[in-house]
């Protein structure tokens, strides 16, 4: 749309002291005659824009224009866009890729390779190693039903090892650590309830749409009594398994003894 790709460009000269025609024509894969349009119509609508002639013209913000030209800093753009990616790990969304690349339109072409450099230093991937593939498609038709607010059919086995049907209401996305829920508001309950996606083993995402409520999984009564005086469990691990132990325990809690006596873990 034209009103994107004009605010597109305003962003650009607030972050580039010049910037030619035909740059602009590329990024946006227009004609350069295009380009000279959204220039006049971003000088109509106050935003003054200098044209330089000459072998390095192009053009630019005029230098006294008040709003700042460093709207985000660099270190603004590579967690932005670090943010993102990681985000897109998980669900690949064509609009998510946009945004990445509108932002990346906005860094100093000196600068590129700096970003190119932040996102091998640092990946976020949302999703543990080993991942099943499908958990991926399911998280992606989940994402949809809650942004179009879209009635889903879940085939879920409970907690009991019973596997049954549930029309619900999806309204959250939830990561867990490393686990995925799904935050919806059951019609067979006629209550919210809160679905780890390895146990639903089918999905229809139906027509009918409903009415968002006004529920929170932020709201969820945790599962255990607050009643309840907590339990303080001792567990042992044979040394082979120090590594696992290191993965889920503090050292604080971990108690190490002599090698004739297996190692103890001590849980409060």
């Amino acid at each position: 749309m034209r009103i994107d790709r004009m605010l597109a460009i305003t962003i650009m000269l607030l972050n580039r002291e010049r910037i030619s025609a035909r740059e602009l024509a590329d990024r946006f894969e227009v004609s350069v005659r295009t380009i000279y349009r959204d220039i006049e119509a971003i000088n109509i609508a106050g935003i003054p824009v200098v044209a330089h002639s000459g072998i390095n013209g192009g053009f630019s913000i005029m230098e006294n224009y008040k709003i700042d030209r460093q709207l985000l800093t660099l270190n603004d753009m590579m967690s932005i866009i670090t943010a993102l990616n990681s985000v897109n790990l998980v669900f690949d969304d064509a609009g998510v890729d946009s945004t990445i690349e509108k932002i990346r339109n906005l860094v100093p072409r000196e600068k590129e390779s700096e970003i190119n450099l932040r996102s091998e230093q640092i990946v976020i991937d949302l999703l543990p190693w080993g991942y099943p593939g499908r958990y991926k498609k399911l998280l992606k038709e989940i994402q949809q039903a809650v942004e179009g607010n879209s009635l889903i059919n879940l085939l879920y086995t409970n907690s009991g090892g019973e596997t049954v049907s549930r029309i619900v209401e999806p309204m959250t996305l939830v990561l867990k650590g490393y686990v995925w829920y799904v935050f919806a508001f059951c019609r067979l309950r006629n209550d919210y309830r809160i679905f780890r996606l390895s146990r639903i083993t089918g999905i229809v995402t139906l027509q009918e749409t409903f009415v968002r409520k006004s529920g929170s999984f932020r709201d969820i009564p945790k599962w255990e009594n607050d009643n309840t005086e907590p339990v303080n469990l001792v567990l042992k691990f044979s040394p082979e398994m120090k590594a696992r132990v290191y993965d889920y325990f503090d050292d604080e809690n971990i108690k190490r003894e002599s090698l004739k006596i297996n190692p103890t873990i001590q849980i409060n």
